[in-house]
């Protein structure tokens, strides 16, 4: 890459800028022989982020560039140089211990990244070298190597295919680990190469790689003989993708393209954009004020030790005078010495620990729900997926949902349900009255019982079997025994025999299957290809046979896509079928009035509409589109454009021939699901690319439309009704709609919206930002908004828009396809679909669910769950770290302002790592305020932590003065006992260090206990950090004072926490100040109204098909690791 730049800049390297040249086989070609091929990168795969040499210093710069970390590491800096009164080691250890835990989990992720790497550079292939097979490993394959690659391999580089063991010259491949499509695809080798491979002699000319999966230009020159270089054209058919796996295909030969980090594969891997969750930034806010409280402290503290330090006789008192340095030392600078020291000893107030600990909550609690047994699909074996944890609580604050239709709401599981032919509309009916299989149904009432004529008919059928890609699968048994069965409709004993039982179809869109099938229930059966002819069995059961000229591929700007094929006779047709505002432009206009109405019913009705045309061509014609055809097939630049020019001009002048009206089921559960989501308070807009009236249907199915909810829509044909220019008719009608909007509350209403319309909002006119203000407002007063004829970029922009504006909502979005992917990445949050339309969603999504059901419980109770537990545990920090360092700074009004620690250096260094840290981790994974079930069934709940309501400054405001009550009377509280001198039975008093201590020890059991009452799904697990937290301060306290430690050059706590609890003074007021500081939680508890008040409820257990009692939502982790608790809690 760096090579490649270098070259540019110095202006070398320019005629290959644009496009490559290969040799096939590193072998000179005639015309070249004076050139020199290019160097191109190996073919090591790298999607590490370290290496063993720059590990350290890359992670560290990475960690220090978070402000915390580079906070922390200052303060340690200064307690290193300046003379403060506590030890680096109090902020150095955690400091440490935070960057280490964060290296660890950091470098573990990337040695398995590199161990990925490594199995996937030292696998071995076979290459050819000079006519012999040699083995080699992946990484030292370079681009025009000639690779062999066998059935069921993955194709170790971009390929481009030369040879194959079938007879037609095709193979298979499946794309699943590139898009996720299982479906096979049909490749192709390139036209006039050798057999003989050794000696082939041919230069690859291609573009310079780039990340589109779908799009490929190139054309190869084949040299014989010292003639003229034959030229063939390059496109994705004749490109095998690195990833991609050979299916029912011995095996393949092809050349090298593109290798390493420039293939394919490797370009379509991005890390994915941060983003951040509303709990981070609420972090960052309460973390700005308690930096202000934090100078705020040590200002005061400097001020009152100047001030105290200037009365006669206390600067400089008798027992302690001042060196000769000190009196020289500058004043100003022993003031800011002074400041910074006060910096250092109340910093504890910034919780350097959370963010570990914040970080280990969202990574561990990021497993439940991929251990959710709710979320296993048994279809296809596979459960939820996380890819980002870093979003776990976002899923609790949801406000917009976008979803796509198709894949989505719907099962994009096609069954043939009926066509219309010249008119006539024909339904099946699975009935063997009529051996033609056609069934007159409720067509035109003055046709009634009337069909088309059987030519028209005839010619119908034979559109559907030869218009598509579909391929016959290979059949494992004998050829003609199988065609014999798949003949008829009807089987041997006279019952209905479904063709799709017998033959089964390789394809790259659901649609196409369900066409040929229903083709083949109405007597048409596709017979599959043999070199270029496709062969089609009619109603008279003869195998009809049609020369393969032309496929004009589908693309979603043409809506369409066509064959161009030569009968037995030697005429040659076109069949064209695609979306209806695609294909009546095209056709006489009295054949669109006859199929119009049909298409329209059948869009109302829920079903996915496609027409068929039909046009016969001329030598003269199809001579000039062959031309046409070629030349653009051989462009290296603007291939697609000229292609385009030549598909519109051949897809002219055709006759409208039927429609044809496919079904696809809603999902399960889709209904109960949206519905949901609507009473959580979530608004729902649906994305799609389908017809309005398809999408209208299955919103309404989906109950997103209700009987009551008044629909305004706001399209072409609303805005060519007033007869004016659509710029002033959609001003008008925004104003209208937004006019209702708001002025009727009770109404619901439903907003639809098409892409041209969008179009006219987000151009950038003067106008655009007006119109697309009065359209959100608009939408903002919709239960639900319908957006359909949509591009995928059209689809970010409508999530941009919502995200950005008043309020920054947060933004979920939903899909399955390749072409959701833009929004997935743009929303908030992006949850990916494991559908039929591949898994390139899933890829780029944040989280991925099988199905669309599963939305429902990873909102509404993952979601709930995990925003309750992170925001309680910020607060919590917050909370018991000014509980802390509180008493702290109280203690510098009795001490001089002297910069005496109230606390020993352990207890300093230890508070945040080892006594407070393990219960609010655990409850922060287990709690369950409420039980998962009661949540699942009450969706309003959800609304109750909606727009961040734990972390708002009500809430927080609340936690501070809760940590200010409770270390005011932790320090005044002992206080009042050391007014008593004598404390111990042998009238000795307690010094200092035993006051620190005594508040320590209340401060610990008051924020451990403050947490047990604020938990309310005990486990095992909760009980033992808790109480084990506090036995551990206990012995840790006994074991660290009991002995002589050896490296400590003072021992403040020698015996100290030995003889505090000789005292039963001292017990007696840890007791009652613990008992003192709960107190008003206790009230709280007691008097206040439940904040949930299904709780405390319980679902009733449910009998199983055994007689044994389970239940249906056990604690997540009693369902994660044990499948025998029948208990909810």
């Amino acid at each position: 890459m760096l090579r490649r730049r270098l070259n540019r800049l110095f202006g070398r390297d320019e005629r290959r800028v644009d496009s490559r040249t290969i040799y096939v086989g590193h072998r000179p070609c005639p015309a070249t022989d004076a050139f020199i091929p290019p160097k191109f990168c190996d073919n090591r795969i790298v999607s590490s982020k370290y290496t063993v040499w720059n590990f350290l210093p890359k992670n560290l710069f990475e960690q220090f560039r978070r402000i915390a970390n580079f906070y922390f590491l200052i303060i340690f800096l200064v307690q290193v140089i300046v003379d403060t009164p506590t030890s680096p080691v109090t902020s150095g250890l955690p400091l440490f211990f935070v960057i280490t835990v964060t290296a660890i989990k950091q470098g573990y992720e990337d040695w398995l990244r590199h161990k990925a790497d490594n199995e996937v550079n030292k696998y071995l292939v076979t290459v050819l070298e000079d006519g012999r097979r040699a083995r080699k490993e992946s990484e030292k394959i370079k681009v025009g190597d000639v690779v062999e690659v066998v059935e069921d391999e993955t194709f170790p580089c971009d390929l481009i295919l030369l040879q194959s063991s079938r007879e037609d010259e095709t193979c298979f491949v499946t794309t699943a680990s590139l898009d996720g499509e299982s479906n096979h695809k049909t490749h192709y080798t390139v036209p006039d190469t050798e057999k003989g491979l050794e000696s082939l002699s041919a230069t690859v000319e291609c573009e310079q790689p780039q990340p589109d999966l779908y799009k490929f230009v190139g054309r190869m020159h084949i040299y014989k003989n010292d003639q003229e270089p034959a030229v063939r054209s390059l496109g994705p058919e004749n490109l095998l993708l690195k990833g991609a796996t050979l299916k029912n295909t011995q095996k393949i030969y092809g050349v090298a393209v593109y290798s390493g980090m420039e293939t394919k594969m490797a370009l379509n891997y991005q890390g994915k954009s941060q983003k951040r969750s509303v709990v981070e930034k609420s972090i960052n806010a309460f973390l700005l004020v308690y930096l202000c409280i934090l100078v705020s402290k040590a200002l005061v503290c400097t001020t009152l030790k100047y001030v105290w330090q200037s009365q006669p006789g206390q600067e400089e008192p008798w027992y302690n005078q001042k060196t000769q340095k000190e009196k020289d030392a500058n004043l100003y600078l022993n003031m800011f010495t002074d400041f910074l020291s006060f910096m250092v000893l109340f910093n504890f107030i910034i919780p350097v620990s959370m963010y570990v600990t914040v970080e280990m909550q969202k990574f561990l609690g990021s497993f439940f729900i991929s251990w959710d047994k709710d979320f296993f699909d048994p279809e296809i074996q596979e459960g939820a997926l996380v890819n980002t944890s870093d979003l776990n609580e976002e899923l609790g604050q949801v406000e917009y949902v976008f979803t796509d239709k198709t894949g989505t709401l719907t099962q994009n599981s096609m069954e043939f349900i009926e066509c219309c032919i010249d008119g006539f509309q024909y339904k099946n009916r699975d009935s063997s009255t009529e051996l033609d299989g056609f069934c007159v149904t409720d067509g035109p009432v003055s046709m009634l019982q009337q069909k088309a004529g059987r030519e028209e008919e005839e010619l119908f059928l034979r559109a559907l079997c030869l218009c598509h890609t579909v391929q016959v699968k290979e059949s494992t048994g004998q050829e003609d025994g199988v065609g014999d069965q798949v003949d008829g409709v009807l089987g041997l004993d006279g019952e209905m025999v479904h063709p799709a039982e017998l033959r089964g179809f390789i394809a790259s869109s659901p649609d196409e299957v369900a066409l040929v099938k229903g083709a083949m229930k109405y007597g048409f059966t596709f017979l599959g290809m043999e070199s270029k002819n496709m062969r089609v069995m009619n109603r008279d059961k003869d195998v009809e046979t049609y020369e393969l000229l032309h496929v004009l591929n589908f693309d979603p700007v043409r809506r369409r896509m066509s064959v161009i094929v030569r009968s037995k006779c030697g005429d040659i047709m076109l069949f064209c079928k695609g979306a209806d505002s695609s294909i009546f432009p095209r056709v006489r206009q009295e054949e669109v009035d006859r199929i119009r109405m049909h298409v329209e019913r059948n869009a109302t009705e829920g079903y996915r509409t496609l027409c068929v045309a039909y046009k016969l061509l001329s030598s003269e014609e199809y001579a000039q589109a062959d031309a046409g055809l070629r030349e653009a097939r051989l462009a290296l630049d603007d291939r697609e454009a000229k292609l385009m020019a030549v598909y519109n001009q051949v897809e002219t002048g055709m006759s409208l021939i039927g429609a044809t009206a496919v079904e696809d089921r809603l999902q399960e559960e889709a209904a109960e699901t949206m519905e949901a989501l609507q009473r959580a308070g979530m608004k729902v807009w649906v994305l799609t690319g389908d017809k309005m009236e398809t999408a209208k249907s299955t919103c309404y199915a989906c109950r997103l439309f209700q009987r009551g909810t008044e629909l305004l829509e706001l399209t072409v044909r609303t805005l060519e009704d007033g007869g004016r220019r659509r710029e002033e008719r959609l001003h008008e009608v925004l104003l209208d709609y937004h006019k209702r909007s708001w002025t009727s509350a009770k109404q619901d209403y439903g907003f639809i919206i098409d892409g041209a319309t969008l179009s006219l909002l987000f151009n950038s006119s003067p106008d655009s930002s007006h119109y697309k203000s009065l359209f959100l407002q608009i939408c903002q007063n919709c239960t639900t908004v319908l957006c359909c004829r949509m591009a995928p970029l059209q689809k970010a922009q409508i999530v941009n828009m919502v995200k950005n504006s008043k309020g920054s909502p947060i933004t979920l979005s939903i899909g399955d396809g390749a072409n959701d992917v833009s929004m997935i990445l743009e929303a908030h949050i992006g949850i990916g679909i494991k559908g039929k339309e591949g898994r390139q969603a899933v890829r780029n999504s944040d989280y991925a669910i099988p199905k669309l059901k599963h939305l429902k419980k990873l909102l509404l109770g993952h979601g709930h769950l995990y925003y309750v537990r992170i925001a309680h545990l910020v607060q919590y920090f917050f909370y018991k770290n000014l509980c802390f360092i509180l008493p702290q700074f109280l203690y510098q009004f009795f001490c001089g302002s002297s910069q005496q620690p109230l606390y020993d250096a352990a207890y300093l260094t230890m508070y945040n790592i080892c006594f407070t840290s393990m219960p609010i981790l655990a409850y922060s994974l287990l709690e369950q305020h409420i039980c998962m079930e009661v949540l699942m069934s009450n969706a309003t709940l959800y609304r109750d932590v909606a727009k961040n309501a734990m972390l708002r400054w009500s809430p927080f405001l609340y936690w501070t003065l809760l940590g200010v009550y409770q270390g005011l009377l932790f320090f005044f509280g002992v206080r009042f006992l050391f007014s008593n001198p004598a404390l111990q039975d042998n009238g000795q008093v307690f010094g200092n260090w035993s006051y620190g201590t005594i508040v320590f020890t209340v401060l610990v059991f008051t924020v451990t206990l403050k947490l047990a009452m604020d938990t309310r799904h005990w486990t095992w697990i909760n009980h033992f950090v808790i109480w084990g937290s506090l036995a551990f301060y206990m012995f840790f306290s006994f074991f660290w004072g009991g002995i002589i430690w050896p490296f400590l050059r003072q021992q403040r706590l020698y015996f100290v926490f030995a003889n505090m609890l000789r005292s039963v003074s001292a017990w007696l007021v840890i007791i009652l100040l613990v008992l003192l500081s709960l107190l008003p939680e206790i009230l709280l508890l007691v008097l206040r109204k439940p904040r949930w008040p299904h709780s405390r409820q319980k679902k009733p257990l449910v009998q199983s098909g055994e007689g044994e009692t389970q239940s249906s939502a056990r604690p997540l982790l009693m369902r994660t690791f044990s499948d025998e608790s029948n208990t909810i809690l």
